[in-house]
């Protein structure tokens, strides 16, 4: 089988080599899946670039270690085979899941990966719509609804509004009529327009902390301003919730956190994702066109490096798809809210 290995931190074009690499037989909670479809997400920059260098405590100081040395986190394909103790799916099963707490491994053409990590494809879901949902809108719905508590009519700002964590949170956040801001630059702009933000802000023309707004819920997709900013523009009972960021903003979080309830009712947290959780909520809302998917691409497996590339540049808008294997499943309707975009032709 095919599948991208990385041995070396660098460019994304230099470092990930597509190479021919032996096919994996499943282990006894194992199952082998054939990916159909995978995305792009900050760990893979991070594995890649070895950027925030902080990372690399995790990653590995000097190289990947070796179990990162295929990346990719979120998938969606057909089980193949399941090992000895394997209950939950059978051969032919259509599947999809964020698989990071089991481990990376989605940029190839075929996985193993404990069958826990991974759910049933709803069938109405084509898989390059399935593989965006389980990380991005996780995290948008973990942040606003279970630590943000959004209510009825809230101000809500979302930064970095156009990527995949934003795609998902403007369109939540309207279940609850809230009037949303969004964060972000360049051509995204209009795209979350379109989407339906009622504003957006340019972060390269204007500083949001400094335009007087306050907000009643911040969902941060970004964590790259001073945390004592973002207390400016919360209301007096506010709430800011990080999913994520720059590590030294991440630990400023969690220190001011408890200093913060001894003189004001603002409260500042940061998710802590449960992977694949409620994925049956979202799935509903899909189902009932409440929500859909904004798929930027998909683009061939062989672009996985600019892919990657892009992400990094932040010139993505929803979350990037890269169709894996061709498969009649993945013709199935699409749900994209603000349209497709191939900014990197195939």
């Amino acid at each position: 089988m095919k599948a991208y290995n990385i041995k070396n931190y660098g460019e994304p074009e230099k470092v990930l080599r597509l190479l021919d690499v032996e096919q994996p037989e499943p282990k006894d909670t194992e199952v082998q899946v054939k990916v159909c479809a995978t995305t792009i997400n900050d760990y893979d920059w991070c594995i890649a670039t070895g950027k925030p260098f902080a990372y690399r405590l995790f990653f590995g100081l000097f190289r990947p270690k070796r179990k990162l040395r295929i990346p990719g986190m979120e998938l969606a394909g057909i089980v193949q085979k399941v090992g000895k103790n394997a209950t939950k799916f059978k051969a032919g099963d259509a599947v999809y899941g964020d698989i990071s707490e089991f481990g990376f491994g989605s940029f190839a053409e075929f996985l193993c990966i404990d069958e826990k990590a991974i759910v049933l494809k709803p069938d109405g879901m084509s898989f390059e719509e399935a593989a965006t949902i389980p990380h991005a809108a996780m995290l948008a719905l973990q942040g606003l609804r279970d630590v943000g508590q959004i209510k009825e009519g809230q101000k809500i700002l979302i930064n970095g509004g156009g990527g995949g964590v934003g795609s998902f949170g403007i369109q939540l956040a309207k279940l609850y009529n809230a009037n949303v801001t969004g964060v972000d630059t360049g051509e995204k702009l209009k795209a979350m327009e379109t989407q339906g933000f009622d504003h957006v802000i340019d972060y390269k023309l204007h500083d949001f902390t400094k335009l007087g707004e306050q907000y009643d819920l911040i969902l941060d997709c970004k964590t790259n301003r001073s945390l004592s900013k973002f207390l400016k523009v919360l209301k007096p009972k506010g709430k800011y919730v990080s999913i994520g960021g720059r590590s030294g903003n991440l630990l400023q979080l969690i220190y001011m956190k408890p200093l913060l309830r001894l003189f004001s009712q603002k409260r500042m947290h940061m998710v802590m994702l449960k992977a694949n959780k409620d994925l049956e909520y979202i799935n509903k809302l899909c189902e009932e066109n409440k929500i859909g998917c904004v798929i930027d691409g998909p683009y061939s497996f062989e672009k996985i490096p600019q892919a990657i590339r892009r992400f990094g540049n932040g010139l993505h808008h929803g979350k990037i798809v890269v169709s894996v294997t061709q498969n009649n499943g993945s013709n199935q309707k699409q749900h994209d809210v603000a349209g497709s975009r191939n900014a990197l032709r195939q």
